[in-house]
C-alpha cells in the first residue's frame, strides 16, 4: 500500500486517478442533471469565486511541494444546488458542490472558504480514492486493479457519490476520524493561501455545533471528531495555519501568502 505524499501515511489505492476521474465526472454529471443547480444569482457567484481563490492556492502549494503532477486530470467545477439538506462535497478530479441548505450556517465568503477548503482538501488528500477504492472493492466491480463499470454502472456512480460524502447529512460526516483531522488541516492551509483567515473555521464550527444541538451522536459511537473535539483541534491548529496568511482584511492572493511560507 503506497504512501502518499500529502497526508504521510499508507492509503488503499487499488485504481489510477485516470479512471477514478472518468467515474466521478460521470456520477457529478449524473447529479446536476438530477438536481436543480443554481446559475446567475449572487450566491452561485460567490461560490465560483471562492473556487477559484481556493484553486489558486492548491496549484501554487503544489507547486511549491513538487507535487503538481498530483493535480494532473483535475477539470475544476464550482455548483450550487437548491437542496436544503447542510452539505457540501469535492468530488475527486475538482468537482464541487454546495448546498443551498449550508450558506445560512456559512453566512460569509469566508464561512464558504472553510467548507469548500475542507472539501476540497478531501480530494487533494485522494480520500475519496481511498473510499472509492474500498466500495468497489467490496461490490465486486474492480478486476485485476481496474474498475468494471459495465458490470454495474449505476452502482460503480454510486459507490463514487457515496465515498465524496452524498447522501449523508453532511458531506464531511463519511469520512473517518483520521481523514477528517488532515482535512481539517489541509482545508486551513488552502483558505489561508487563498487570502481567508483560518481563524473563522472556529465561528463556522460553532454555528455547526449550534445547528446540530441534540442531534449529534456521542463521539465514540461515530466515525468522526464530535463539533467540540474538531473545534479544539482547529484551536490546535490555528497557529500553525496562520503562518500562510496574508490577507487580512482586505484580503490577499495565493501566491502572496504562499511565497512566505514556513518551513
Amino acid at each position: 500500500m503506497p504512501r502518499f505524499p500529502i497526508t504521510g501515511r499508507r492509503q488503499l489505492r487499488l485504481v489510477s486517478n485516470q479512471e477514478l476521474y472518468t467515474l466521478s465526472f460521470q456520477a457529478y454529471n449524473q447529479f446536476l442533471q438530477q438536481n436543480q443547480v443554481v446559475n446567475n444569482s449572487a450566491q452561485a457567484a460567490t461560490v465560483k469565486q471562492v473556487g477559484s481563490r481556493l484553486q489558486a492556492a492548491i496549484e501554487t502549494y503544489m507547486r511549491q511541494k513538487g507535487l503538481s503532477e498530483q493535480l494532473s486530470g483535475y477539470r475544476w467545477e464550482f455548483n450550487v444546488v437548491e437542496n436544503q439538506q447542510v452539505n457540501a462535497f469535492c468530488m475527486p478530479g475538482g468537482k464541487v458542490v454546495v448546498y443551498t441548505g449550508i450558506l445560512p450556517v456559512t453566512q460569509s465568503e469566508t464561512g464558504l472558504a472553510v467548507v469548500m477548503g475542507h472539501e476540497i482538501a478531501h480530494a487533494i488528500a485522494e480520500h475519496g480514492n481511498e473510499r472509492t477504492s474500498q466500495g468497489l472493492l467490496a461490490n465486486g466491480l474492480l478486476q485485476a486493479g481496474s474498475i468494471v463499470v459495465d458490470s454495474n454502472p449505476s452502482l460503480a456512480r454510486q459507490i463514487a457519490l457515496q465515498a465524496a460524502g452524498v447522501g449523508t447529512q453532511l458531506g464531511m460526516l463519511a469520512y473517518g476520524r483520521k481523514q477528517e483531522s488532515e482535512a481539517d488541516e489541509i482545508g486551513l492551509i488552502m483558505m489561508a493561501m487563498a487570502g481567508y483567515n483560518p481563524e473563522e473555521s472556529i465561528n463556522f464550527w460553532q454555528r455547526m455545533a449550534a445547528q446540530n444541538k441534540g442531534q449529534e451522536p456521542p463521539e465514540f459511537l461515530s466515525t468522526h471528531p464530535s463539533n467540540q473535539t474538531r473545534i479544539n483541534d482547529l484551536k490546535r491548529l490555528i497557529p500553525k495555519t496562520m503562518q500562510y496568511y496574508k490577507g487580512g482584511k482586505g484580503g490577499g492572493s495565493a501566491a502572496g501568502a504562499a511565497g512566505s511560507r514556513g518551513k
